[in-house]
C-alpha cells in the first residue's frame, strides 16, 4: 500500500473508533445528500478513456450493448445517469449522450474517476479484486479518489483456479487451496463466493464426505487440463460444488466473513438458481459459527432475503447492484427488503464495475430510496436519523468487526 494511501487510511479512521456510527445529525429530507455511506462490496474502475460502445457496455449485466436494443442511456440507470452524473462533469441534467461523452474523454478517466468518487461521500470500501477482465483500480487506489479507507474483499473461486495450474494431485490441490486462503485471511476484510454463476446456490450444507470431495477435485483438475504432468492451460472455472463447499469452509475457519452473490449479474449466471433460499441449508450449518454470511444484491429475491436475514442470527442483506439499474423505482426495491429484515441486518453496497459514476449514481439513489422509505414509516426524526445511520454505515462496521 502507497505512503498516500496509508495517510488517507489514518486519517478516516483516526478520529474516532472503527465501530463508532457518525454523531452529527442528518434530516431525513428529500435525499439524505450528506449521509455517509459505507460501501460494503465494489470493484475497482478501469483505466482507460472509453468510447460509446464501451461506455454503454458498462452500463448493463449483459454481454454488450447491442444495436438492435437501442440505446443504454434509454433505460431506467441510463436516465438516472443523465440526470444526477452530468452536473458532476459540468454539463446541464439531461445533456445529450454524445455531449456527455464528449465531456467526458475531455476530462480524461482519472479526473472522472476523481470526481464521482470523491462526490460519492464514502467513509470504507470493500473491494472485490476477483475479477480482472482488463486492467482496473486497486483498492489503494480507490482509496485514494474516495478519499474513505479500502479494505481487499478475496474471491474463493479465483483462488481455486490459480493454485490448480500447479502440478500435483488432487489431494495437493485442495492443500494448497486450503494455504492459500489461510495466507491471505489476515489481509482481507472478506471471502466472496460466485456460485450462483459456477452451479448455483443450491451448494451442500456440509462439507462433503473426503472420498466424494477428492472425486470432485479431480474432475476439476481433469477439466483444467491438470494430468499430472503440469501442463499450461488456460484459466479454467470451477463448477465443482463439493470444492466451493470447500473453499467456504476453510474461509469460514479462517474468520473471514462470506460475501455470496445472489440474485441477478451476468448473462452467464441462471437466475432461478441464484435465489438466496437455496443456500438455507448451508445457512443452518452456518448459523453456530457466528461468521457473518453477506447475501449480496438478491434482486428479484429481496424478500426472500429479508426473511433470511430475520431467521439466521449471522445473515445480512443488502439490494446493492439493483438501486442503479431500477432508477426510481429504487425505493420500492428497498422497501421490499425491509419488510422482514431486521434494521440492523441491511447493507449498503453499490457493486460498481468499471464506470466510476456507478459509485456516485449507487450513492445517490441509495439516499434518496432509504429518505422515501423512512418517511413512508412515519417515524420520529431522531428514529429515522438513527435508523439511517445503521443501514448507512453502522451495520457494516459491526458485521465485519473481526
Amino acid at each position: 500500500m502507497s505512503d498516500e494511501t496509508t495517510e488517507v487510511n489514518d486519517a478516516m479512521s483516526s478520529d474516532q473508533p472503527q465501530d463508532a456510527v457518525p454523531s452529527p445529525p442528518v434530516p431525513v429530507g428529500a435525499d439524505l445528500a450528506a449521509l455517509p455511506l459505507f460501501d460494503h462490496h465494489c470493484h475497482g474502475v478501469v483505466t482507460r478513456d472509453l468510447d460509446r460502445q464501451d461506455f454503454e457496455t458498462l452500463l448493463t449485466e449483459g454481454t454488450s450493448a447491442g444495436p438492435r436494443g437501442g440505446t443504454l442511456f434509454d433505460s431506467a440507470i441510463g436516465i438516472e445517469l443523465r440526470r444526477h452524473c452530468a452536473p458532476v462533469l459540468g454539463l446541464d441534467p439531461f445533456a445529450e449522450p454524445d455531449a456527455y461523452l464528449e465531456r467526458r474523454a475531455a476530462l480524461g478517466w482519472s479526473e472522472v474517476s476523481r470526481r464521482f468518487l470523491s462526490a460519492s461521500g464514502l467513509v470504507g470500501l470493500h473491494v472485490d479484486i476477483g475479477y480482472t477482465p482488463e486492467p482496473l483500480t486497486s483498492p489503494e487506489e480507490l482509496a485514494r479518489l474516495a478519499v474513505a479507507p479500502a479494505q481487499t474483499v478475496v474471491r474463493l473461486e479465483s483462488i481455486a483456479e490459480d493454485v490448480v495450474r500447479r502440478p500435483g494431485n488432487a489431494r495437493d490441490f485442495l492443500n494448497r487451496a486450503a494455504e492459500r486462503i489461510a495466507l491471505v485471511a489476515p489481509e482481507a476484510v472478506a471471502a466472496k463466493t460466485v456460485a450462483a454463476y459456477r452451479c448455483g446456490l443450491a451448494l451442500p450444507a456440509r462439507e462433503v464426505p473426503g472420498i466424494v470431495l477428492t472425486m470432485a477435485a479431480r474432475e476439476f483438475m481433469h477439466r483444467a487440463g491438470k494430468s499430472g504432468a503440469g501442463k499450461a492451460v488456460p484459466r479454467p472455472r470451477v463448477i465443482e460444488p463439493a470444492v466451493i463447499r470447500f473453499l467456504i469452509a476453510r474461509a469460514i475457519e479462517a474468520g473471514l466473513p462470506l460475501q455470496v452473490h445472489t440474485g441477478f449479474g451476468d448473462a452467464d449466471l441462471d437466475l432461478h438458481e441464484a435465489d438466496p433460499l437455496l443456500l438455507t441449508p448451508m445457512l443452518r450449518e452456518l448459523e453456530p459459527t457466528g461468521v457473518p454470511v453477506l447475501l449480496l444484491h438478491t434482486y428479484p429475491f429481496q424478500r426472500h432475503a429479508g426473511y433470511l436475514a430475520q431467521v439466521f442470527d449471522n445473515v445480512f442483506c443488502d439490494v446493492g447492484l439493483a438501486i442503479p439499474h431500477t432508477g426510481r423505482r429504487a425505493h420500492v426495491v428497498l422497501a421490499e427488503l425491509l419488510e422482514l429484515a431486521p434494521f440492523g441486518k441491511v447493507l449498503y453496497s453499490s457493486d460498481a464495475f468499471g464506470l466510476p459514476e456507478l459509485y456516485y449514481l449507487g450513492a445517490v439513489l441509495f439516499r434518496r430510496a432509504l429518505s422515501r422509505v423512512l418517511e413512508e414509516m412515519a417515524l420520529p426524526s431522531g428514529e429515522a436519523e438513527r435508523i439511517a445511520h445503521l443501514i448507512a454505515r453502522g451495520n457494516a462496521e459491526r458485521a465485519y468487526r473481526r
